[in-house]
């Protein structure tokens, strides 16, 4: 601030003069904390008796706390204690020495801090003080009016910067949109093309299924009327059939009365050829029994291959067991596990072992025929010892060996033309043993012939 060139000469510090006594308006903001400052620095610094009364209490606390707590008391007594005024003035005379003489003097330094200027001036009350604090104040407001100012020109320009950016924003939003509602437009068309098409084409559908379903009507009615003179064919043919089984069976009687003398004749010889064998055997002294190839080839392979036959009856027929167990001879293989899990798979593996070998020693005793049950020695930890006596043959494979090629051995081990059959429903064993001449059976003809036996 500059002072005018004509200003007054001041009084000396501490002189008040009546005009001046009371300002018209209240210090500025600034200007009152920083002589609330000054006074609260030399309240510690006065004795007991010097303190005024109002501020004996506030003077213990620190200088800040004091400026903090207590400036309106402090500011309050500054105004009406004169003396205590000039105790903080003469305190401002030693912090500012050239300012306090220059304010004497009547004169404002041009480069002297405003605040500290109107601060001085209020506590030593010079000559024209009240118009140096009047002038601090228009310089404070100018300053902030400036401040405030540059604020605002600077909201202005970044509100003006974001509007920009919201125009720019809002363009390319709408480009985008226009764009969008083009393709959609575009869409929209290519749509009710399809429709249309669509449309189109089911209504030549609805048209070819009417037309279809009138053919097939008519279809049902021509099958109809063709079904009606099958049946009737079908009617005529049964009776002719009837007739001719009748015809049949009366010509099978009259061949069964020729028959008779033949039959009776046949057996008189075979009588006399059993007859014969068995005196040819005692003269030849040959043992009565011998050891059965299929025990042989537990221990040794045999890569002899011959072509064995069976009885020539259908693997379906559930006769085929009793009528093969009655040949002379004959050997009967079982695939053990094939036979278990197609009858009775929930059960463990030991109980189906133990319900299959049951169900055949019954068997083998009734028939007295040869059975072998063949089981995979890989499914069982240790098998059970094969020296235990008991009709069926029980066998486990070796675990280097699966139970299928076990029962292909046992199988090409029988001698040509002894009765062989091998129950099993894996395909596998089944043309392997075919090949090799055995007959083979269902495991379900078995379990069949098992089941109402156990």
């Amino acid at each position: 601030m500059t002072p005018d060139s004509n200003e007054a000469r001041a009084q000396p510090a501490g002189a008040d003069h009546d005009d001046e006594k009371e300002s018209g308006a209240p210090l500025p903001e600034p200007v009152r904390a920083r002589v609330v400052e000054y006074g609260s620095e030399v309240l510690g610094q006065l004795s007991t008796a010097e303190l005024p009364s109002a501020l004996r209490r506030i003077a213990k606390f620190e200088p800040r706390r004091r400026a903090r707590l207590a400036g309106p008391q402090i500011a309050a007594q500054l105004e009406a204690d004169t003396a205590f005024r000039q105790r903080v003035a003469q305190r401002v005379q030693v912090l500012w020495p050239d300012l306090t003489a220059r304010l004497g003097e009547g004169v404002v330094p041009p480069a002297a801090e405003p605040v500290t200027v109107a601060a001085v001036a209020y506590l030593l009350r010079p000559s024209g003080w009240a118009t140096i604090v009047e002038r601090v104040r228009d310089e404070l407001d100018r300053r902030e009016g400036v401040k405030q100012a540059e604020e605002a020109a600077e909201t202005i320009a970044d509100l003006r910067h974001r509007l920009n950016e919201a125009h720019a924003q809002h363009r390319d939003e709408v480009a985008q949109l226009r764009s969008q509602l083009k393709r959609q437009r575009s869409t929209i068309a290519d749509l009710r093309r399809s429709l249309h098409a669509e449309r189109q084409r089911a209504k030549e559908a609805v048209e070819r299924s009417e037309e279809a379903i009138g053919e097939a009507n008519e279809r049902a009615e021509e099958a109809a009327g063709r079904v009606n003179a099958v049946e009737s064919e079908n009617r005529r043919l049964r009776n002719r059939l009837a007739s001719a089984e009748a015809q049949m069976e009366n010509a099978r009687r009259a061949a069964r009365a020729g028959r008779s003398a033949d039959d009776a004749r046949l057996r008189v010889l075979l009588d006399v050829l059993v007859d014969a064998s068995h005196g040819l055997r005692r003269e030849l002294a040959l043992p009565t029994s011998i050891d059965s190839p299929a025990d042989l080839a537990v221990d040794e392979e045999r890569d002899t291959a011959a072509a064995l036959s069976g009885p020539g009856l259908p693997d379906d027929d559930p006769g085929l067991i009793d009528q093969l167990l009655v040949l002379p001879r004959v050997h009967l293989l079982v695939d053990g596990y094939n036979v278990t899990k197609t009858g009775y798979g929930t059960l463990p593996l030991a109980d189906q072992r133990a319900r299959l070998l049951q169900s055949l020693e019954g068997l083998a005793t009734r028939t007295k025929a040869e059975i072998t049950c063949v089981f995979d020695g890989a499914e069982v930890e240790v098998p059970p010892a094969s020296s235990v006596k008991r009709r069926v043959r029980l066998l486990f494979s070796d675990p280097t060996e699966s139970a299928d090629d076990l029962i292909v051995r046992l199988v090409r081990a029988e001698p040509p033309g002894r009765p062989l059959a091998v129950v099993t429903s894996d395909q596998e064993i089944v043309r392997a043993v075919r090949r090799e001449g055995a007959r083979t059976l269902a495991s379900s003809l078995l379990l069949q012939r098992l089941e109402p036996a156990g």
